[in-house]
């Protein structure tokens, strides 16, 4: 198969999955894969398999596809299709939960000397890289990330790169709990959808309108939270985005379960957990059994919540979630109190403290800890965060936190 038919089969293929044969689509694919003898159609054909596992939650088919395309892009010996394939590899381990491979590589695309399409790549680097520290709950460095993220979409006026740093802005927001930036940002990516989206596909939609739900659900806005998830869940049925599925359906369990419906939470957070597990969500793992623990706290079946934190508790050590571990022994610290059993209390009141400290989740201005009721927060150009009613009292001279870290033994 020679440069013309490759492209028209690439081209048919593309028409195919547009219009939601996704499973013709990859047929029409893997045959080119087998049968070109361009190595340039060859590539792009993989971004394309790439790209649609991705879609679907075939992560490890996914993370396969784009080791052949760094092999291909090699063969090339052109620094922007190495780049690119790069990029593919980290997102691939970034959606497998690997988060340090996905850094690794990531740090491996932005030392690359490309042209000018690489540097365009630069800001879906960050991105990925953000939200692989994000993973890890190593919150100021998925700031900085973000924040690079954005001002590469500025610069080169990438509206859907901007969307989706907007949705990881809201996830970022949501974790150390200021939901009213939490809301802000999947809003704005969702008016990106409204005012550029005509041409885009409509994950974008559905991803702004899945993390308006989570924010609204924190905010205790309940019904409007059902119905953005709602919206999201039946884009995400039309597409086979099976990923955005397991999140609808976390997010709807969740919301049962803010109603004290603990009943038809239940079977939602099962769908959940099966999906999660099939596609390798490890991160939605943990948020499911966290989730299920609340509702066993609720019906006061203590000895069952704890089951549960057991296995997130293994699931968090094993990504390196730190959040995850924090929030763990926050519950443990209400059952163990309610049981009476002060030894294991006192153990994860330590551990609790300790997982603040590390990851710096307290306001260098009042000391107080971060993220463990709605607060507005303030980033500095340092990307350390504060309460903002602290900086609007206290003003700022630099950073305390910085300051604090400079006069530490050994630090030069």
């Amino acid at each position: 198969m020679g440069q013309d038919q490759t492209k028209q089969q690439i081209e048919k293929g593309l028409q195919l999955y547009q219009s939601n044969q996704t499973e013709k689509a990859l047929q029409v694919w893997m045959r080119v894969l087998e049968k070109t003898t361009d190595p340039a159609g060859r590539f792009r054909v993989l971004g394309c398999l790439i790209t649609a596992h991705s879609e679907m939650g075939r992560y490890k088919d996914m993370l396969k596809f784009a080791v052949v395309q760094i092999d291909t892009a090699r063969e090339l010996e052109d620094p922007d299709y190495l780049m690119e394939s790069y990029l593919n590899l980290a997102r691939s381990n970034e959606k497998l939960c690997e988060f340090q491979k996905t850094i690794s590589y990531c740090k491996t695309c932005l030392n690359m000397q490309g042209t000018t399409v690489s540097l365009q790549l630069n800001g879906q680097v960050s991105l990925s890289m953000g939200n692989a520290f994000l993973g890890l709950s190593i919150f100021q460095k998925a700031l900085e990330c973000f924040e690079k993220a954005l001002r590469y979409a500025h610069n080169n006026d990438d509206k859907m790169l901007e969307c989706r740093v907007c949705c990881s802005l809201g996830s970022f927001y949501t974790q150390i709990k200021d939901y009213e930036k939490a809301l802000f940002f999947p809003c704005k990516a969702a008016e990106l959808v409204n005012d550029y989206g005509k041409g885009w596909s409509l994950k974008y939609r559905a991803m702004s309108q899945y993390h308006m739900a989570v924010a609204y659900r924190k905010l205790g806005h309940l019904a409007d939270a059902m119905e953005c998830c709602e919206e999201s869940m039946k884009i995400a049925l039309q597409h086979g985005d099976r990923p955005l599925q397991a999140l609808c359906l976390l997010c709807f369990a969740d919301i049962h379960r803010s109603r004290a419906d603990i009943q038809t939470a239940f079977p939602r957070y099962d769908s959940s957990m099966s999906i999660m597990t099939e596609i390798g969500n490890r991160l939605g793992q943990i948020q499911v059994l966290l989730g299920v623990a609340k509702c066993w706290m609720i019906k006061k079946e203590l000895d069952k919540a704890l089951e549960g934190i057991e296995k997130a508790q293994e699931l968090a050590e094993g990504l390196g979630n730190k959040l995850g571990l924090l929030k763990l022994h926050c519950l443990c610290e209400g059952i163990y109190r309610t049981k009476g059993q002060q030894r294991e209390l006192r153990d994860h009141v330590v551990k609790f403290h300790e997982c603040v400290e590390e990851m710096e989740l307290y306001c260098g201005m009042c000391g107080e800890s971060i993220g463990e009721k709605n607060n507005q927060l303030q980033a500095l150009p340092c990307s350390h965060f504060f309460h903002l009613k602290c900086l609007q009292t206290n003003g700022t001279r630099g950073c305390p936190n910085c300051r604090r870290s400079s006069m530490k033994p050994g630090f030069v």
